[in-house]
């Protein structure tokens, strides 16, 4: 199915809270966005997402850390907070197999995806924090991905204190599921918080990659930190 409705322009939308980064509300059309839409519906990722029947174009983000730094395999259990609208957990379910296991999560609802749990709710309410767990069953976790972001006001501070905290939540979660030796997948954006946040990293991984990949927009601040080798404890 396609990512996004063709009757919705993608800067019609804002992300809700704790949602991926393609989540869509409905707000006013403006000038600007539909010079948004011209540049979103000529993009390469876009044209290859509709292509190859995924749901957004930030599969090749994933794709390409992937191929790079070795997340995924046959028979792993995979955590994917901010998971809407499901194009991180469409390809590492087709990674994992059906020997492994995929847990979605998002504060706004999926369509669902064969081979995936989903779950709806708002991560930073402890209710769907123990809810997830709940779902665990205790089972270990191999890789927690998170491509979570918060609504943008347009307060500058106010935005990157909200997407550090989501980051940090999802480190701390990670923390309670992964086994040793397992891996963590985070978006961030570089300034406020984020050396802090490197560093706890840093503490809690055998190793701290930071990755740019190709389909995330040069005019972004977004990046990626991939922690390797989880060190155990919380």
């Amino acid at each position: 199915m396609p990512w996004l409705r063709p009757d919705v322009t993608p800067l019609q939308t804002a992300k809700t809270s704790c949602s991926g980064t393609e989540g869509i509300l409905v707000v006013a059309r403006t000038k600007s966005s539909k010079a948004w839409l011209a540049e979103h519906f000529s993009d390469e990722f876009v044209k290859r997402a509709q292509q190859d029947g995924f749901r957004s174009r930030a599969v090749y983000k994933l794709e390409e850390i992937d191929r790079r730094d070795h997340l995924l395999r046959p028979g792993m259990v995979v955590v994917d907070l901010g998971a809407a609208p499901g194009g991180w957990s469409q390809y590492v379910a087709g990674r994992v197999g059906t020997a492994g296991r995929v847990v979605a999560l998002d504060i706004l609802p999926m369509e669902p995806l064969a081979a995936v749990d989903t779950l709806q709710g708002d991560f930073t309410e402890k209710s769907v924090l123990d809810q997830l767990l709940e779902h665990l069953q205790g089972r270990p976790v191999d890789l927690v991905i998170s491509d979570m972001a918060p609504n943008i006001s347009g307060v500058g501070v106010a935005d990157q204190a909200r997407a550090m905290y989501l980051a940090e939540l999802a480190l701390d979660f990670a923390a309670q599921v992964l086994r040793p030796g397992g891996d963590l997948l985070v978006k961030v954006f570089q300034g406020s918080g984020y050396g802090e946040l490197h560093q706890d990293m840093r503490g809690r991984f055998e190793r701290v990659l930071v990755r740019k990949p190709r389909a995330s927009r040069a005019r972004s601040r977004e990046v990626y930190l991939a922690g390797k080798g989880f060190r155990g404890g919380n």
